[in-house]
């Protein structure tokens, strides 16, 4: 198959046009067989729960060309399970696991044109959501959802690439509270961060790290990605909090994390911590691994290694990963899996 004419190896991380999408529609109490279609906007129902009460849920994933030529993606079955947790949790009609699987499917193959060549650095950005569409006034969940998948074209999710990032810890927003919604991938979550996230970027750092909502003294996560430390004798540290969102690159890592010799731990993170670790990093779907220079908390920075380098095992955890996602080492894990062509 022909590629489309695209820049793949300085493509950013934003909307590309591609050819089709699919949509299911879940009315009467069941999901129909979906379409392909080429329009890229929605009819929708003024009074859709969607656009009143947060009816709205998402994942991101991603697909690679391997060197053999094949189509492949990771751990999808992992992000078939995460957003039917998020439409239960906020009552909404989860898409069966396997009608989540032919759907990413579906839209891979509708648009293969645009899976970027191995070797480019750039991928297939995957991302499926569930929206309420069915019309209500008063507050309740709706009786008719939409399940959609779209794929775009994508490069690194910071212009910077695998290079450090500079953090700054916030305490004046809270993105979830621990008894609410922190833990599924709903919009709102990152609606809420949004006045943070751009605050820190006018004041010179590229991202925030939350604290947890009750204490404001351990650490939840990043704007967009889990966090992680590594320590002085070799653990590696991540977040456990139940606000935050159980991230599938972080699973991933912490199991290959053990075959590099580190010790895996998932507690609870003071954020005085932050001054003990050797390395530092965020990590999830978008950017697999984001390195990081330096976290600021109030007059207080700490600097990891030169503050523009990777450190070691970030640098190795990045390329171990990667390598299994686009299939340049072997997967003993079976988290690759071949997009059949159809």
């Amino acid at each position: 198959m022909t590629k489309a004419d695209l820049d793949w190896a300085h493509l950013d991380f934003g909307y590309h046009p591609t050819d089709y999408n699919v949509r299911y529609s879940f009315k009467d109490g069941a999901w129909d067989q979906g379409v392909v279609t080429d329009s890229d906007t929605i009819p929708i129902h003024m009074a859709a729960t969607c656009l009143h009460y947060g009816q709205e849920c998402f994942e991101g994933l991603k697909a690679y060309e391997t060197k053999s030529g094949d189509v492949v993606t990771f751990r999808i079955d992992d992000n078939a399970r995460r957003i039917a947790d998020s439409c239960r949790k906020i009552l909404m009609e989860p898409p069966p696991e396997e009608l989540f699987i032919a759907a990413v499917h579906r839209a891979i193959n509708a648009n293969r044109k645009y899976v970027p060549p191995h070797g480019t650095g750039a991928s297939l950005y995957i991302r499926p959501l569930v929206i309420g569409t069915g019309p209500q006034v008063g507050v309740k969940p709706a009786g008719e959802y939409m399940f959609m998948v779209f794929v775009t074209p994508v490069g690194p999710y910071f212009k910077t690439g695998f290079k450090p990032v500079h953090l700054i810890v916030e305490e004046e927003v809270d993105r979830a509270a621990p008894l609410g919604v922190g833990d599924v991938k709903v919009g709102g979550n990152y609606a809420a961060g949004l006045r943070a996230s751009m605050r820190a970027r006018a004041a010179g750092y590229t991202e925030v790290l939350y604290l947890d909502a009750k204490e404001k003294r351990h650490i939840d996560e990043s704007g967009p990605a889990n966090f992680f430390g590594i320590t002085k004798d070799n653990q590696y540290v991540t977040p456990d909090s139940p606000s935050i969102l159980p991230s599938i690159t972080n699973k991933s890592l912490i199991t290959l994390a053990e075959e590099l010799g580190l010790r895996p731990q998932r507690r609870v993170v003071d954020v005085e911590e932050i001054f003990e670790f050797n390395e530092a990093g965020c990590c999830g779907t978008a950017a697999v691994i984001t390195p990081v220079g330096s976290i600021t908390w109030h007059d207080r920075k700490k600097v990891f290694g030169d503050g523009e380098t990777p450190g070691k095992y970030s640098d190795e955890l990045y390329h171990k990963l990667t390598a299994i996602q686009t299939g340049d080492e072997p997967d003993p894990y079976g988290w690759v899996q071949v997009v059949p062509e159809k």
